[in-house]
This record gives structure tokens, C-alpha cells and sequence, in this order.
């Protein structure tokens, strides 16, 4: 009976987990990029060249400490929702997302060997794509329900639903 309940909640917290993984996989070829034409290769170079003097716990610090800038630009998107600014709001959110992401990508890249040498950072890396498996399995039957159903002919849809799409086309139909 429980877990019935918790389905729902699982599913969505699966959804969220793999939106940031989806941003994770697209926006690290992004910055991959903009580091081709930006002279951030050199960067990357002399980033890597530090981070293998560094001693592990060290190179936590270096992958930690881009990201925290953009946690007062994220407060501020929160702050612009609140005060009713939604789009200002929404987009400086976003932007601060996607720049995390695509900042954390990059740090990550450099510092990957050397935070896998502490064997808690492992564990937890191997929990999480172990998590982003179990994510992507429960939530693909769902993804292949929703790609059947737009796809489809209207077979196993119910009767609600298309009323509703034969009401959106007639309202769309009368406005022309």
C-alpha cells in the first residue's frame, strides 16, 4: 500500500534526477566546445597540471569551489520569482543551472582521477550512476507510453482524452 502511494514520488524525484542528467551529458559537449574557441584549453592544461600535484582531498576543494558563486545568482532567482518577476526570475534561475552544470562538467573532467582515489568518493560516484540507472529504468516505460500515445493513431487513449483533442481542434478550426 505504501509503496502505491510512494510511486508517484519516486517517479517524479526519477524525472528530476534525470533532467540533470540529460543537462549533464548535453551541456559538457557545450563547454567542450567553448573551450576549443576560447583559450581555455590552455586553462584546462594548467588546470590539470595543479590538480595532479594536489593531493585528493585538496582536488574536492578545487571541484567544490566554482560552484559556489552561482548559489547567490540562483537566491536571486528565487528572490525575483517570489516577487512576482517570473520570466527575469525563471531565466536567471536557469541561467545559473545551466552554467553549474556546465562549470561543474568541466571542473569534473579535470579532477575525475583524482577524486575517484578516495574510496568514499567512489562509492558515492558508483551509488549515483547506479541511481541514474534505476532512474532511467523507471521512468522508460513511461517515456515509451507517452512517444506511443503522440505518435499513435489514438488507440488506448481514453475517451476524456480525446474529447479534449477534438475540443482543442474545433476551437482551434472556429478561430480561423
Amino acid at each position: 500500500m505504501l509503496r502505491r502511494l510512494l510511486q508517484p514520488v519516486w517517479v517524479l524525484l526519477a524525472i528530476i534526477f534525470l533532467i540533470e542528467a540529460w543537462l549533464w551529458d548535453h551541456l559538457e559537449p557545450i563547454v567542450a566546445r567553448i573551450v576549443a574557441l576560447i583559450p581555455l584549453a590552455r586553462f584546462k592544461q594548467w588546470l590539470t597540471e595543479r590538480v595532479d600535484a594536489l593531493p585528493p582531498a585538496m582536488t574536492l576543494i578545487v571541484f567544490a569551489v566554482p560552484i559556489l558563486p552561482l548559489f547567490p545568482l540562483k537566491l536571486a532567482g528565487l528572490y525575483l520569482l517570489t516577487h512576482e518577476y517570473w520570466l527575469t526570475g525563471m531565466s536567471t534561475f536557469l541561467f545559473a543551472k545551466m552554467v553549474g552544470v556546465g562549470v561543474t562538467a568541466f571542473v569534473f573532467d579535470v579532477t575525475r582521477d583524482k577524486l575517484l582515489e578516495m574510496r568514499w568518493f567512489e562509492r558515492i560516484y558508483d551509488f549515483v550512476l547506479k541511481l541514474r540507472a534505476k532512474a532511467s529504468e523507471l521512468v522508460d516505460p513511461i517515456k515509451r507510453r507517452i512517444r506511443e500515445l503522440i505518435s499513435g493513431n489514438g488507440e488506448g487513449w481514453s475517451s476524456r482524452t480525446l474529447r479534449l483533442i477534438q475540443r482543442f481542434r474545433k476551437s482551434v478550426h472556429e478561430a480561423r
